[in-house]
């Protein structure tokens, strides 16, 4: 089973930028990595009036754009669960993705002291981390914002 890791906290907590901090660490072991972004509204990828958005907009329920560096696709589908999409991911190790709180997936949570009263971390059992910027005392493994070297050897023995 492909291993997914979400990376969940309050919005602006810097989730995506501990993201951007494991993936090049994560491939600089030798792993494929792809990740997934939670959007809690609807989104558009493309520009209006360029090609691909106006399939979308004529009624096309999926637009793939192809070149010769890139796919990117949009599908029309009620919320998706992360076992519904892990499909697309059959050429990668781990998906790390930010957000989907509600799965029931490993989590990693980012806990600024500034932005929440408590960490979620320990009224969940998924939780495998903590990435803080606080002395906090939690219930699983607590790692400083910069400790990216000990959080991907975290991962890579428990998932990769």
């Amino acid at each position: 089973m492909l291993p997914i890791i979400s990376i969940v906290g309050k919005s602006k907590s810097g989730k995506t930028t501990l993201i951007e901090k494991l993936i090049p660490e994560l491939k600089k072991r030798g792993y494929r990595i792809g990740t997934v972004k939670h959007a809690s509204h609807n989104f558009d990828m493309d520009k209006k009036g360029k090609d691909s958005w106006r399939h979308k907009a004529a009624g096309a329920d999926t637009v793939i754009v192809a070149s010769s560096e890139r796919i990117v696709m949009v599908k029309d589908e009620n919320f998706v669960h992360l076992e519904s999409i892990e499909k697309y991911f059959d050429d990668v190790d781990l998906v790390i993705t930010e957000g989907f709180k509600k799965e029931k997936k490993p989590k990693i949570e980012v806990y600024r002291s500034h932005k929440n009263k408590k960490p979620l971390c320990n009224d969940d059992k998924t939780f495998i981390a903590l990435v803080t910027d606080t002395d906090i005392r939690v219930n699983v493994p607590t790692f400083g914002l910069e400790e990216i070297k000990a959080l991907s050897d975290l991962i890579e023995k428990k998932y990769l």
